[in-house]
């Protein structure tokens, strides 16, 4: 799998899924999309159902955790993690192979 994510971050993707409007089965696809200051953006969604085919799919800290094969080829090695603290809160990307990166984290190119 090319993307870890952290206990930190799975325990706040349970509780979103669990506040929201999701079945319990939802899964977490992370991906990039083109766009950005930088290039590319990270994306986060949570889906309920994935193509065997085309996604990577493993789960980690209770999460189910999908990320398609062309998303998979810039995020190889990546790590979701989540911080809360005074001056910002919300999921970080650190990815070895983003270049770039713009100021608010959200977008990279390789």
């Amino acid at each position: 799998m090319s993307v870890t994510v952290t206990e930190t971050a799975a325990k706040e993707i349970k509780r979103f899924i669990e506040e929201g409007d999701y079945e319990a089965d939802a899964i977490l696809r992370i991906g990039v999309a083109g766009g950005g200051c930088s290039g590319f953006n990270y994306s986060l969604n949570i889906a309920s159902d994935y193509d065997a085919a085309n996604d990577h799919k493993t789960e980690q800290h209770g999460v189910q955790v999908v990320v398609d094969r062309k998303s998979a080829l810039f995020l190889e090695g990546t790590t979701v993690d989540y911080y809360e603290g005074i001056e910002q809160r919300g999921f970080q990307f650190h990815n070895p192979n983003a270049k770039k990166t713009c100021g608010c984290g959200n977008s990279f190119s390789t």
